[in-house]
């Protein structure tokens, strides 16, 4: 399984795992249909949507590293 930085964009992220945009759905990114999901990377959107980046991507590999146990 990938693992997820905060230079990747949104959806190379969900690309890895489309469980992960659930993660973000509870985070409050529900505009992960916008255009910005696309060249955004996880530190940006995490800025406009005022979350901890470094919190999400820690929830994220923590989600992934869970289904490769």
């Amino acid at each position: 399984m990938g693992k997820v930085n905060k230079q990747m964009n949104i959806m190379d992220i969900i690309n890895i795992d489309d469980g992960c945009a659930s993660i973000f759905m509870e985070s409050g990114m529900g505009c992960l249909g916008c255009a910005a999901a696309h060249f955004e990377n996880l530190e940006q959107a995490c800025a406009v949507h005022g979350i901890d980046a470094d919190a999400l991507e820690k929830k994220l590999n923590d989600y992934l590293d869970s289904k490769s146990e």
